[in-house]
């Protein structure tokens, strides 16, 4: 039956409609958010999936192109693989939810966002948000939400719920915030160095907004909710736990005891041997949940020490970062290059300056056209210690990237300051815990090894969680999560920043949610953590930006000229700039507003190149001399093509420093003469002399 549910949100109708669309999926609806248009479904299989250990979700969320009346470009003018802005939507999708379903399901679960109409003051991923959680919420499948979600701006020091396109534009943060009514389930920001404090006051603001989010979609539940199904419980059993526990807890709390991450998995994977030998008469077909009881075993010991002991497996306190270290030119031809490691976390930034025509082209369904300032992230098996073939960037080293290039963004020099693109790509050398984060911190070396003039250094750190799992208020906190930790604990919580405030978040949770004092927590811990990395560890490796960029990067150079001339410059079909071109061997990029840019390795040669532009544009110099080649002879005088497409006059009298009885008897056609410009005559041409060099 078509019910339509309506509500306010930021001051604006949201209602959502069920019962019309997607009928067969187990939950579907239709949200709109002024303009804004969302299909949301969901669906599960009816079966648990065979031989899996984990819950098998998948979230998507579909940018159709017509939401904003555009065909998709490429030859088969058809929407192809999700771009980046779909990716990163999908996982903040996906983190919140992922929690509250039941950890023992095996269902295949699929979520589905189709972006179908959008009106830029209305967030797509915020109305998809909410779909998804009603979607689910109103369907047959478990699920302890629902939960609310929303963004949180901050205009001229005032937190904005929901910015319209306008308010974005002159916002000094951008945070993606979800909860349920009583938790924080995920927090992805990126904001202009916004101090801590005024964060976390952002975040408990924004949280009552869900709260009534989540009550609007109850009273839906309420409406039109159906029963949830019952699913066949995947969970270790508990005798075979129990015998597990009986033969190995010992010997599993010395096995988890090692500073390096090889030995430490040496001593379990040995372990686990063991007990499955000495449990397969037993439990002869019960190899892979033994492996399940022996992770679980693992989990638990690992809890309990730092829980009830305050004790971590590599012997550091709860606020200690592993051993660090930093490097910068590492490579010798790359525009700049940083090393940084922590622990067994080794990631290897470059940094790569180019021209301003080496922006990204986005199509997409939002405002932004193009990026110049790109962040790439590749984490290789060899980092982990696995055979694995490349298969290209997966929806973690997105996100990965796309975090650390969020971290930076703040303290990146304007255009008119830096008139560069700029890539950066981390390589992930070697992997325990908190690569991302390493990300950060190598390519703060890299750009200032570049010669990049950021405006800060920026580091960023994790924070870990474990909780009582019988008492959510017996919960502790800890700087520097690694790899055995961010599997077994309840947390990572990200934070980069400058020593002037936070310039990203990202956070992900395996419970219901995070209470303020948690939160509060995390940033304490994650301010001092970047403090001690700036301060110790990248200022004394490089304690500013390079004054000068690469010996092999290119030198950049601006330039502005009258918009009725860049015809002029370009010249029918390109002829005129690519004469510049091919004379001075650079690279020349031309804004709609008349701003040059001239790119090359030799500066004499960008010099040599902009004073051409400047000739043909009319800002010529009494005095200047320059090369140019006889294109005509007349009984009175030459003309000489001085620049490319720019000719000038050198009367008879202006020939040589004697009486000149016929043009022919100093030049002919095609001679390469020095000219000097002397001025304009009375009609305003150009009158050059040959004479006078």
């Amino acid at each position: 039956m078509f019910r339509t549910f309506t509500t306010e949100l930021a001051g604006r109708k949201l209602t959502i409609e069920t019962g019309k669309m997607a009928q067969l999926a187990n939950g579907a609806v239709l949200v709109r958010y002024g303009d804004t248009v969302v299909l949301s479904t969901v669906t599960a299989s009816k079966a648990p999936r065979d031989g899996i250990d984990f819950f098998p979700l998948s979230v998507d969320y579909e940018e159709k192109l017509y939401s904003v009346g555009k065909i998709p470009g490429g030859f088969t003018r058809r929407e192809g693989k999700p771009s980046e802005k779909a990716i990163l939507t999908s996982r903040v999708i996906d983190r919140p939810i992922r929690p509250l379903f039941p950890k023992d399901l095996r269902n295949d679960v699929v979520v589905v966002n189709t972006v179908m109409s959008v009106d830029q003051d209305n967030s797509p991923e915020i109305a998809a948000m909410i779909g998804t959680s009603a979607a689910i919420s109103i369907s047959d499948v478990p699920f302890n939400g629902p939960i609310g979600g929303v963004v949180l701006g901050l205009v001229d020091g005032e937190v904005v719920i929901n910015p319209n396109l306008e308010q974005r534009e002159n916002s000094d943060m951008y945070v993606t915030l979800a909860g349920t009514k009583s938790k924080i389930t995920m927090v992805e920001a990126g904001a202009n160095e916004v101090p801590d404090d005024v964060m976390l006051k952002a975040i408990i603001k924004g949280h009552g907004v869900i709260k009534k989010i989540c009550e609007f979609i109850d009273e839906i539940v309420a409406e039109v909710g159906k029963p949830k199904f019952e699913y066949t419980s995947c969970a270790v059993p508990h005798d075979l736990y129990d015998d597990v526990k009986a033969l190995a807890y010992d010997r599993m709390r010395e096995a988890v005891l090692a500073v390096d991450k090889t030995v430490r998995d040496d001593a379990v994977d040995a372990l686990t041997a063991y007990v499955q030998e000495s449990l397969a008469e037993k439990y002869p077909e019960s190899v892979s949940v033994i492996n399940e009881a022996m992770y679980k075993l693992q989990k638990t010991v690992v809890r309990e020490y730092i829980l009830k002991e305050h004790k971590r497996v590599d012997g550091r306190t709860l606020d200690e970062i592993r051993p660090l270290s930093a490097e910068v030119d590492i490579l010798p031809r790359t525009h700049g290059s940083g090393l940084f490691k922590r622990g067994q976390t080794q990631v290897l930034t470059i940094a790569t300056l180019g021209q301003m025509s080496d922006v990204q082209l986005l199509d997409g369904i939002d405002t932004e056209e193009k990026k110049r300032y790109m962040h790439h992230y590749n984490f290789p098996s060899y980092s982990v210690g696995e055979a694995k073939t490349s298969r290209g960037p997966g929806r973690r080293e997105i996100g990965h990237g796309a975090l650390a290039e969020r971290s930076l963004e703040p303290v990146i020099p304007s255009v008119e300051e830096f008139p560069y693109s700029i890539r950066l790509v981390s390589e992930v050398l070697m992997s325990n815990g908190s690569t991302s984060q390493g990300s950060v911190c190598g390519s703060t070396l890299a750009l200032m090894a570049a010669g990049v003039p950021i405006k800060r250094p920026v580091a960023g750190i994790s924070c870990g969680l474990v909780t009582n799992e019988e008492d959510e208020n017996d919960f502790i906190t800890f700087m520097d999560i690694q790899g055995i930790e961010d599997f077994f604990g309840d947390m990572d919580f990200k934070v980069a920043g400058t020593e002037k405030g936070i310039t990203a978040i990202q956070v992900d949770i395996k419970v219901q949610g995070l209470s303020y004092e948690v939160i509060k927590q995390a940033f304490d811990i994650t301010r001092k953590g970047r403090m001690q990395i700036i301060n110790d560890v990248i200022l004394p490796c490089i304690p500013e930006p390079r004054k000068e960029v690469s010996l092999y990067a290119p030198k950049m150079f601006s330039m502005k000229i009258p918009v009725d001339k860049i015809r002029d410059v370009i010249g029918s079909g390109g002829k005129t700039i690519n004469r510049i071109i091919d004379e001075t061997g650079v690279k020349i990029d031309i804004n709609e507003d008349g701003t040059i840019y001239v790119s090359c390795v030799d500066p004499d040669a960008a010099a040599k190149a902009m004073k051409i532009i400047d000739g043909i544009t009319g800002n010529l110099e009494v005095g200047e001399v320059f090369e140019g080649k006889v294109t005509k002879i007349l009984q009175f005088g030459a003309f000489v093509e001085f620049l490319p497409g720019q000719e000038g006059l050198v009367h008879i009298s202006k020939l040589a420093p004697h009486r000149v009885e016929t043009v022919e008897d100093v030049v002919k056609e095609g001679d390469v003469v020095k000219v000097k410009f002397i001025g304009y005559d009375k009609m305003g041409r150009i009158d050059l002399s040959i004479k006078d060099v």
